[in-house]
């Protein structure tokens, strides 16, 4: 399998201001030189830490954000020099509500959103039932969002981010905040897509969660990669009991400060 995401000494620096007369400026390296590649057709997890870089990382990733320096390519095109090659084959979900609008139903949701990438007609209503069908919202298609449950949500999010059939999807915590019935529902959906060959990039907090979806896993902490391998590699290197240790004692053995 090719990788169609290719990182290298990547980083990103943010620069502030301090204090109205002195107006020093302070600058704080969110990530710090970091080296990853993803393949076709796996489930990819970057977990870290509130602060340690990953969301940072995936913005850079989604064209939304430009590196300071290093090697940012997703399907082999510069994501700052290239983004406008890169925006039309990915797509993203963050976690939350924030992504789709309340007022509108489901599916004119999708409509609207296969609208701005410029997909119309049947093909527009053909890809809106197929992805209310998989994220299972069909009964509740006509109904405004606004009487969704956080689930129910999450899930049209994901259908939004699937509506222009991308390449990469990439994931910000899609499950946070959901209960374990929804939450699972979402995990089944990201196994899905996986089988249909979808690149699939995300984030989360729940370390089980992370060894049950992902293929390889990179751990950031404060800005840097501090491990990378298979769920069962980094418990056999980094666990106290080998590949009977979990991935969370893994997770807080790396990243003590």
């Amino acid at each position: 399998m090719k990788n169609v995401i290719e990182v290298k000494n990547l980083k990103r620096e943010y620069v502030t201001t301090k204090g109205w007369i002195s107006r020093k400026k302070e600058s704080l390296m969110a990530v710090a030189g970091i080296d990853f590649s993803v393949k076709e057709g796996e489930i990819f997890g970057l977990l870290g830490e509130n602060g340690a870089g990953k969301t940072t990382t995936i913005k850079m990733l989604i064209t939304l954000l430009a590196p300071t320096s290093g090697v940012c390519n997703v399907l082999g095109y510069d994501t700052f020099k290239e983004a406008d090659k890169v925006r039309g084959q990915i797509n993203f979900v963050f976690g939350g509500e924030m992504g789709v609008y309340r007022r509108l139903s489901a599916r004119d949701n999708l409509l609207y959103f296969a609208g701005l990438y410029k997909i119309k007609g049947e093909e527009a209503k053909r890809r809106t039932e197929e992805l209310l069908k998989l994220v299972e919202l069909e009964a509740a298609s006509d109904r405004l969002v606004e009487t969704y449950s956080k689930g129910m949500i999450q899930r049209l999010q994901i259908a939004r981010g699937l509506i222009n059939n991308p390449k990469i999807i990439f994931m910000d915590e899609p499950t946070v905040g959901l209960d374990p019935l929804g939450a699972n529902m979402l995990r089944e959906i990201i196994r899905k897509l996986k089988a249909e060959g979808k690149t699939v990039l995300l984030t989360t907090h729940y370390m089980q969660e992370a060894d049950d979806l992902c293929d390889h896993i990179a751990i950031i902490h404060k800005g840097k990669i501090v491990a990378q391998d298979t769920p069962k590699q980094l418990k056999v290197r980094f666990g106290k009991n080998g590949a009977d240790s979990t991935l969370e004692e893994v997770f807080l053995c790396l990243c003590k400060s």
